[in-house]
């Protein structure tokens, strides 16, 4: 059984940037310049106001939104909006903003390696130390369902369209780095067999756990460090100037994934899930610790050879990938330590962290 494919509600907004943004998508088809200039303005007072762009919740659904614009579904969205420039210039904003504060808080690898050989040694050392990451081994020795729902419904945002935002790269690449890009998609993709789409599986997983499998179905929930992660990703891909960081980027994603999708499946197994619900997982443990070779050397350690101007922002994506990542993980391991929900509030029928809801129901498959 598969839910309906589509979200119709909109989300609720979390401040003025989304709140102006929200009344033009799901307003009148033609939007009068006085909306379009309350957004303007609204933007650029949030961005220069904001402390702290990767956590600001108005600031991160607003560029979440517009993002989803070109992945969809958005049935909320009342007319064509994708690329609306008065929309494409308040993105351009809120991208400006983003931006400026990933590179003013990434660190970076001190000295920078100096050639493509260099890079690929640098990028095993920068992902070596999350070889055990303490999210999944700590879900693996505290696995509880509520704890699961949660960190199930903060992955969907992302894994629903898993390998979405990376294969905007493909156009953006030649060579070498394209043919192992396009390697590495082909597999997220299920080498063809629509059952093994990545994004399938693990809808088939959210389902066996009882959870919605619509795309954004619990964006209201979800924190901005969720929604950062995802953002990072679609800023990455859908700028060419930006593709050594988007090549970057999944290199380090595929370098830090094989051993703690292990943990993950060991989670669930502990609590008497099968593989029905663990297979996304055991996928993963076997494809990225092939992916995480090809990512490292054919796809950042080929593009830096052909491309050397573009090292240090391969560098940059991946260092970004592993702080964002770890700005996520960080807020739901804190929560749950403390006892706390890590969600933004609580849905009907869906267990969460201090709550009183019932376990939500396993659904037959």
């Amino acid at each position: 059984m598969t839910t309906v494919p589509t979200r119709t509600v909109a989300p609720t907004a979390r401040g003025p940037v989304s709140t102006a943004l929200l009344e033009i998508l799901t307003g009148p088809e033609e939007t009068p310049a006085s909306g379009y200039a309350a957004l303007s303005e609204a933007t650029a007072t949030a961005v220069n106001a904001s402390q702290d762009v990767l956590a600001d919740e108005d600031l991160q659904l607003a560029l979440f939104l517009l993002y989803l614009l070109h992945y969809g579904p958005a049935e909320f969205v009342t007319a064509d909006r994708e690329w609306d420039p008065e929309l494409l210039r308040v993105r351009t904003v809120l991208e400006a903003g983003f931006e400026a504060e990933l590179r003013r808080r990434v660190p970076l690898p001190d000295p920078l390696p100096g050639d493509s050989a260099q890079l690929v040694d640098t990028m095993f050392a920068m992902t070596g130390g999350d070889a055990k990451p303490t999210l999944a081994t700590w879900l693996a020795r505290h696995p509880r369902e509520e704890i699961l729902s949660e960190f199930l419904v903060h992955r969907s945002i992302y894994t629903l369209r898993e390998a979405d935002p990376h294969s905007w790269g493909i156009a953006r690449l030649r060579g070498r780095a394209k043919a192992a890009l396009v390697e590495i998609q082909s597999d997220e993709y299920g080498g063809g067999r629509p059952e093994r789409v990545h994004a399938t599986i693990f809808a088939q997983t959210m389902r066996g756990f009882g959870l919605d499998d619509t795309p954004d179905h619990y964006l209201d929930l979800v924190p901005a460090p969720t929604l950062a992660s995802m953002n990072l990703m679609s800023l990455f891909g859908l700028h060419r100037r930006l593709r050594g960081a988007i090549a970057g980027h999944l290199a380090a994603f595929e370098m830090t994934s094989s051993i703690p999708n292990k943990y993950y499946g060991r989670a669930f197994r502990k609590l008497g899930y099968d593989a029905d619900v663990t297979w996304y997982y055991d996928e993963h443990v076997e494809a990225d610790a092939v992916h995480e070779q090809i990512a490292a050397r054919d796809l950042a350690g080929a593009l830096a050879q052909d491309e050397p101007e573009l090292l240090e922002d391969i560098l940059f994506g991946a260092a970004a990938c592993l702080y964002v990542d770890g700005l996520m993980g960080d807020h739901m391991l804190e929560c749950w330590s403390d006892g706390r929900t890590s969600l933004r509030g609580n849905m009907p029928g869906l267990q969460t962290v201090g709550s009183e809801a019932p376990v939500a129901e396993r659904v037959a498959l």
